[in-house]
């Protein structure tokens, strides 16, 4: 099963719209018909936001797997589902640093899709 299928499949089992699962992404609702359809690949942010949503690993979108229950640990979905990382001081607060440089916002983003993605996947 395609990618497509599976967004679809999940959003119709939640019977949501695209519309309605477009906003709840914060896409729009044409491209969520072209990822349904097969004719575009979502970007990985999007994947991100999909397999959060429908809590199920990316690998299981792309086809990977067929078990939809392969979700991250519930206590680390309930810590990042607390996280607003769209929050500025959050990220102050909780400053990420490497080799003793802060990452920037758009770094910290990306770290943590990684964690949550890679965490998917054991």
């Amino acid at each position: 099963m395609k990618y497509g299928n599976r967004i679809a499949q999940l959003r119709d089992e939640r019977k949501l719209t695209q519309e309605e699962l477009s906003q709840k992404l914060g896409i729009n609702r044409a491209a969520l018909s072209h990822y349904e359809n097969n004719r575009r690949e979502p970007d990985y942010e999007t994947l991100q936001r999909i397999a959060t949503y429908f809590q199920v690993s990316i690998d299981f979108l792309m086809g990977g797997v067929q078990d939809t229950s392969r979700i991250t640990d519930s206590n680390v979905k309930q810590f990042v589902e607390g996280l607003e990382l769209s929050d500025q001081d959050l990220l102050d607060k909780y400053a990420l640093t490497i080799d003793g440089r802060k990452l920037t916002v758009e770094e910290a983003k990306r770290f943590i899709a990684f964690i949550r993605a890679d965490r998917a996947m054991n």
